[in-house]
């Protein structure tokens, strides 16, 4: 029987909102008790310098580069991460030598998977010797190595998750609407599909922050305001992405949000959401079955109006949608604890990709471990 390790996830997502923090013990495996969670928001300047990030790492054409600020801002990226540890282990009275590992998925600044490009600041070993813990970091560029897209890389841990659910809601898609959305398709026959689905909150953040000065529409408020604009929704909607035989991984940039003339504030937003639950229900469209039941993961749960374009649009079909807290999770801390999960599982050698998740040509594993400092680790 494998060992149950202690392990902390780190997650920084595409919304570049803060870091997520989990705590976990597992096997790698069918073993997942999940613990402790906290959520640690950066400050807007942090997040300014973050999305200069995405201009400057447009010029990255070798995984190592770091052009302009992106240097200094990986070390002070990295720093804050392992204030975040330190913040749970103390939450926790916990001590570094009580955790094994730790899942470092530093923040994505660049992703062409047509290129086989991807970028991740985050200094693994840094943060190994910060925190006095094992780091495992880098976990999407072996898949990349053997003709991945190197995304997404959380469905192995949906399939963990789903073993306690009952059978008659199978097959199951869990979906975590984030900065871009992603889906997770898994059937009792051991069946496990995973790929973007399309924008998320993304295009809902940049509209409401340029045209409300508010970083995201809280709740979906600002939107249960306004109408669909079908025909902006549609050009959305249109997009070959959703109809190409070959799911592929999306950047941030892959969708852009509608120019300011083209809908007022409430709208816009209102459009918008309803392209975020659509685009779901249109990529399910490559799935080899319909699910029975939908799991909603990641903030864009909680956002009202895209919640009820889902019930709506999935109801048409027959399937069910629930959100992670209805179904026994915690739809927060699910991609945290799945670094976590991930770390244990790279640590041991076994597959974190699959073909039918990335598009990868055989199961692999990947991730960097770097070891802390042993007369640090008390």
């Amino acid at each position: 029987m494998a060992e149950i390790r202690t392990a902390i996830g780190l997650m920084s997502g595409t919304s570049m909102d803060g870091i997520d923090v989990a705590l976990l013990r597992t096997d790698g495996d069918a073993v997942v008790e999940r613990g402790s969670f906290l959520s640690v928001p950066y400050e807007p300047a942090f997040r300014e310098r973050l999305k200069q990030a995405l201009d400057d790492a447009k010029a990255i054409k070798q995984r190592n580069e770091r052009p302009g600020d992106l240097s200094r801002l990986e070390r002070d990226l990295t720093l804050r991460h392992a204030e975040a540890i330190g913040l749970l282990l103390q939450q926790q009275k916990l001590k570094p030598g009580d955790v094994d590992l730790i899942g470092f998925h530093g923040q994505t600044v660049l992703h062409r998977p047509d290129e086989a490009l991807t970028v991740q600041i985050g200094d693994g070993q840094l943060l190994a010797t910060e925190s006095g813990i094992d780091v495992v970091y880098d976990m999407r560029a072996n898949d990349m190595l053997h003709g991945g897209q190197g995304a997404p890389l959380v469905p192995v841990y949906h399939q963990a998750l789903a073993l306690r659910m009952p059978g008659d809601q199978w097959p199951v898609c869990f979906v975590n609407i984030g900065g871009i959305s992603n889906l997770t398709f898994l059937d009792r026959d051991g069946t496990i599909i995973g790929f973007d689905s399309g924008p998320g909150n993304t295009l809902i953040d940049q509209w409401v922050e340029a045209h409300a000065g508010i970083p995201y529409d809280d709740g979906g408020r600002i939107a249960s305001e306004g109408s669909v604009i079908m025909a902006l929704a549609e050009r959305y909607l249109d997009n070959p992405f959703f109809t190409a035989k070959t799911r592929r991984s999306l950047d941030r940039n892959d969708f852009r949000p509608p120019e300011g003339h083209e809908a007022e504030l409430s709208d816009g937003a209102r459009t918008l959401a309803f392209v975020s639950a659509a685009a779901i229900l249109r990529s399910v469209g490559h799935l080899p079955t319909p699910p029975k039941t939908y799991v909603i993961c990641g903030g864009g749960r909680l956002n009202r109006t895209i919640m009820a374009d889902l019930v709506r649009l999935a109801g048409e079909q027959g399937a069910r949608v629930v959100s992670a807290e209805q179904a026994g999770f915690d739809g927060d801390a699910m991609e945290a604890e799945a670094w976590a999960y991930l770390a244990v599982r790279a640590a041991r050698g076994l597959p974190l990709t699959f073909p039918g998740t990335t598009g990868v040509w055989q199961p692999v594993s990947g991730g960097v471990l770097v070891a802390a400092r042993r007369d640090t680790k008390t």
